[in-house]
Formats: C-alpha cells, sequence, structure tokens
C-alpha cells in the first residue's frame, strides 16, 4: 500500500501541465507495481555477467507485455521487440549489474546478498548504482507503449544489458548480433539515476556526457639489493615516485586548458621490508577523457613519461617500464542533436522548466555511447533523473549533510520519484520519436 509520504510525493511530482496526461496516468497507475520490482530486484542484486535470475524476470515481463523476446543475447542480455507498422526504430536501454558493494542504506529491503565474485573474494553485492531504478523504469515503459500503440507507428528494441559497471555488456551485445539479428535503432535512449540531483529532476546534456575511461597498468623494474647500500641498486620506488610527478605534467602542460582529463594513480604496490630495495613497482591509473584525441594524447603521454623517468634513472634497456592498458575501456557518451535538444524541450513542456535542467558532463564513464560509435548515423540520448530526497538535499545545500554518491553503501534514492519521472519521460520521449 502506498503511504501518505509517497502518495504526497506523487502530487508534488504531477504538475498542472500533465496532472490529467494519459501518459502521466497510465504511470502512476503502474507506480504501485513497479515499486514492487523495484524492490525484488534491490533485495536480489547480481554481479556482473551474473544477472541470470534478473534477466529472466525482465524477460518475462516483456513476453506479458506482448513483445518478441529473446534472452541470452552477448551474455544474459535481453532484447525485446515490438513491431507496430512502418516507421523509426528505437532502442531503449537498462542496465542491469550490481556492484561488489556491502549495503548499509538500512532499508527494509537492503540487499543481503553475498557471493563469491570472478577473482575468488567474498563479497556483499548491492544495486548502488540504481540499476534497479533503471529496470523498473524499463518494465513500465514497455508496459505503457504496449498499451498504446495506437498513438505511435514504428518499432521498439527495449535492452536489458549486462555486465555495464565492467564496461563490457554493450559490446558483447553488439558482438552478438544486436544490430544485424534485430532491428536496428535509428534512434537510442537510455537514462541513470542520479545522487546529484533533487528527487524527481531531469538532467539534459548536449554533446559529451560522460567520460572515457582508461585502465592503465604500469610496471615498473629495477635492480634490487639492501637497503644500506642503494648505491648498487636502481630503486623502482624512487622511479615509480618521479612518474607520479611528472604524469602531471601531463593535463597540467600538454593538454588544452579547455580540454577535460584526468590522470589519477590509484595504487602504488611495491617492496616488501624495511631494508630491502626491490625489484619491481606495479602501478594503477585510471585516465579519464572525451575526445579521441585526448585520449591519445594521454596514453601515448604515460608510456612516453614512464620510458624517459626510466631512462633519466639509469635503468637498463631490457628493464624499461611495461605500460599495458587494460583491453575494456569504456568509450566517452556523446548526447546527439537534433535529439537531446528535441527531448528537453519536451520534457521541459510535460514537467516544467523547474524540473529539466542541465547538467554539465562528468568525468564517470558508461558503456551506452558504444551504440552510438558502432553507427553514428543514430541519434543517441542519455539523461538523469535525480534520487536525492528533498530533505537530504534541503541539508547538503546547507551544509548540513554530505550527500552519497553513486557506489556508495548507503545510495538509496528516493526511488518512487526516480521511477515515476524516468517512465512517463520515456513514455513520452518514445511517442514522440514514433509518432503517427
Amino acid at each position: 500500500m502506498r503511504t501518505l509520504l509517497t502518495a504526497a510525493l506523487a502530487m508534488t511530482l504531477a504538475t498542472p501541465a500533465n496532472a490529467a496526461d494519459p501518459v502521466h496516468q497510465a504511470t502512476q497507475a503502474a507506480l504501485p507495481q513497479l515499486m514492487d520490482f523495484y524492490r525484488d530486484f534491490h533485495a536480489n542484486p547480481e554481479l556482473s555477467l551474473h544477472e541470470i535470475r534478473t534477466a529472466a524476470k525482465l524477460a518475462a515481463e516483456a513476453r506479458k507485455a506482448g513483445y518478441e523476446v529473446t534472452e541470452k543475447v552477448g551474455g544474459t542480455g535481453v532484447v525485446a521487440v515490438l513491431k507496430n507498422g512502418a516507421g523509426p526504430i528505437l532502442l531503449i536501454r537498462a542496465d542491469m549489474d550490481g556492484l561488489p558493494v556491502t549495503e548499509d542504506t538500512g532499508l527494509p529491503f537492503a540487499s543481503k546478498v553475498r557471493t563469491t565474485n570472478d577473482e575468488g573474494i567474498e563479497t556483499g553485492v548491492m544495486h548502488a548504482c540504481g540499476h534497479d531504478t533503471h529496470m523498473a523504469s524499463w518494465i513500465g515503459t514497455l508496459r505503457n507503449l504496449a498499451a498504446m500503440k495506437s498513438q505511435w507507428k514504428g518499432t521498439l528494441v527495449m535492452i536489458a544489458q549486462p555486465a555495464e559497471e565492467r564496461g563490457m555488456g554493450a559490446r558483447m551485445m553488439l558482438e552478438d548480433g544486436l544490430f544485424t539479428r534485430f532491428p536496428k535503432p535509428q534512434f537510442a535512449l537510455a537514462f541513470h539515476d542520479a545522487a546529484a540531483l533533487p528527487a524527481g529532476t531531469i538532467g539534459v546534456r548536449s554533446g559529451y556526457a560522460l567520460a572515457n575511461v582508461d585502465s592503465v597498468d604500469i610496471k615498473v623494474s629495477g635492480v634490487g639489493g639492501h637497503g644500506a647500500y642503494p648505491q648498487t641498486t636502481r630503486d623502482p620506488i624512487i622511479l615509480a615516485a618521479r612518474i607520479v610527478t611528472t604524469l602531471q605534467t601531463l593535463v597540467s602542460r600538454e593538454i588544452d586548458p579547455q580540454d577535460a582529463a584526468v590522470v589519477t594513480v590509484g595504487a602504488i604496490h611495491g617492496g616488501s621490508t624495511h631494508n630491502i630495495i626491490g625489484k619491481e613497482v606495479t602501478m594503477l591509473l585510471t585516465v579519464r577523457s572525451y575526445t579521441p584525441e585526448v585520449r591519445k594524447k594521454l596514453l601515448d603521454g604515460i608510456a612516453r613519461i614512464a620510458k624517459g623517468e626510466a631512462i633519466a634513472a639509469g635503468i637498463p634497456e631490457d628493464r624499461m617500464p611495461v605500460v599495458t592498458i587494460r583491453n575494456e575501456g569504456t568509450p566517452s557518451t556523446f548526447n546527439t542533436e537534433p535529439l537531446t535538444g528535441r527531448l528537453q524541450a519536451l520534457w521541459t513542456g510535460r514537467f516544467g522548466k523547474d524540473r529539466v535542467v542541465e547538467t554539465p558532463a562528468v568525468m564517470g564513464g558508461e558503456d551506452f555511447g558504444r551504440f552510438y560509435l558502432a553507427d553514428k548515423s543514430i541519434q543517441s540520448m542519455i539523461f538523469w533523473v535525480g534520487g536525492v530526497p528533498k530533505a537530504k538535499w534541503d541539508a547538503a545545500q546547507a551544509g548540513k549533510e554530505p550527500l552519497p554518491s553513486l557506489h556508495s553503501p548507503f545510495w538509496a534514492p528516493e526511488a518512487e520519484a526516480v521511477i515515476g519521472t524516468a517512465t512517463e519521460a520515456m513514455t513520452a520521449a518514445a511517442l514522440d520519436i514514433l509518432k503517427r
């Protein structure tokens, strides 16, 4: 049963412009059941590449709504197709995977799941990135659109994607024939809940919205020996320190100040005890950018600096640093025009200008961008839906309470506001793109 609080929230989110609108009414009527789906997904998260129960549940709901459903696309991915005559082809994506995080929200339906991950480490599992809200909205959207077939024409391709958190799922679905086995989209849409926007607020960004994300390993070799006789060694820890320092000049002195870039050394592993100079140090970096040009400059610069500092330190040629770029980088996500501006105007008219805001690009990563990069004729957009409860938002704005971020064990969005807003926004967008 909906509480007085959630009922009041629903009334707050209903603006005069949409209170009597069929899309709004259908979404509000569906919210109690969508919240049941959300709580079930939240309590039963699955890690990347293991979304078996989750995928089966989503596939079953799409079949009930009349979609032609194919499972196990790119691993555990689900593709649900609804054809409704000649017209545009629209892809709508939700991601399914949880994170290796032990939940600490105190929610009555908090995840108690524990598992052993692919690296053999026991961990808690949590939907700490809000993919549970994405999936509940996906169900709400596909149901709305199936019930409103008389109002649109074309083809819907609803996909439930695995392994977004590992940057693999979109690639895996594409490699398994997403654009060849199924209708190839002309439009692609997704949303992400936001830990930096008030609940029910839509955030829109034209152009680059999320970053290239590269993980880089640097193996720094030296000549080990006794800590009391450093002259007989080539200390890899000193060399690693030099590399860290010089890497900071990549962004500050080699990249145009108007281009965003990040090079962070997240971990250094080396040495064994007080009086031994070891022979090897491993450095782990995260590298963020937006454009292909800046990405290349950063990655080439890391390799050049590592080798240059090693030469300066007198490291033998056969022990030069080895720089490895992990295979699974996440490419940047680009929101195209005119689609982005068109939907921003549509949503502003529906929800009001106070609930639709322009947001800055972020340095987080999202593999949704791969669908556009696979064919740049596709009009593509990902948008944000705020999840911060009003009381917490007000406290944070007053400097009284910090907000938990996505991936935090404390992240608990105002799920009804996220799901209701996203479902209505996505349904309205689809009806506009596929209008008769």
